[in-house]
């Protein structure tokens, strides 16, 4: 199978050890994974704001940098949904060929949880993480990719972790990107009620499939000196010892 690493450019920029953890995991399965240069944003935020037309140079790159592969898999639940929802309706704005070319790449693009237990079939990727940790089901993941318990699934087969359930679970953190910059004071509340909830678990580390959403919760925990670290899920797969957390 040719595997294509989207790494998207949030976490290009900020979290880029994310993408070398989803590279650990897949090279521990048994895959070989390549890094096309010419991928860029895939143009969420411009879809989000409404510069439909501006995203559609993104459409096509995406459509181009990522032609041929059997799969290619992001670690974020959020630019996967923009990939498979939003393209095929953008291409329409672009040229002849265009519908086309996402026709061809837009299902193929998968979050690396669906990835890892729809297409590979693996729940158990020999991962070893012994510290308390909860997970925060982000929105994209709940209700746009309708990930289900896949992202359970695979922390419950890591070894030694203590896995537990975080109140209100599919209550939005409050980030929803301009959303938190729009609409600051409801976006606060919202995460002030998160913060609630994941410290109520006494978990050691909050996890979610979208780094976006753990930078605003990360954000809050830190300024509350709360001594809770957000990872991202697949720097939990990847892990093989005693980390800290």
């Amino acid at each position: 199978m040719r595997i294509a690493l989207f790494i998207t450019c949030f976490n290009d920029t900020m979290f880029p050890g994310t993408g070398r953890a989803v590279l650990r995991v897949l090279e521990r399965l048994g895959h070989t994974v390549e890094f096309p240069q010419e991928q860029t944003c895939c143009g969420q935020m411009h879809v989000n704001t409404g510069y439909r037309r501006a995203a559609v140079p993104l459409v096509a790159r995406f459509a181009e940098a990522f032609a041929g592969y059997d799969a290619v898999v992001t670690p974020s639940a959020s630019c996967a949904g923009t990939v498979r929802e939003s393209h095929p309706l953008l291409a329409g704005l672009g040229g002849a060929g265009l519908p086309d070319a996402v026709a061809a790449v837009a299902p193929r693009v998968y979050e690396l949880t669906e990835f890892l237990v729809d297409v590979l079939g693996v729940t158990d990727v020999g991962a070893h993480f012994p510290h308390r940790v909860t997970y925060h089901p982000t929105c994209h993941s709940l209700r746009g990719l309708r990930l289900g318990d896949r992202p359970l699934r695979l922390l419950r087969a890591v070894r030694g972790i203590d896995l537990v359930e975080l109140p209100r679970a599919d209550a939005c953190c409050g980030f929803g990107g301009t959303f938190a910059i729009k609409n600051a004071d409801t976006s606060t509340a919202m995460l002030a009620d998160k913060m609630s909830d994941v410290l109520n678990t006494g978990a050691e580390v909050v996890c979610a499939a979208d780094n976006s959403c753990l930078m605003h919760i990360g954000g809050g925990l830190d300024r509350l000196s709360a001594g809770v670290r957000t990872m991202h899920l697949a720097e939990i797969l990847a892990a093989t010892g005693g980390q800290r957390p």
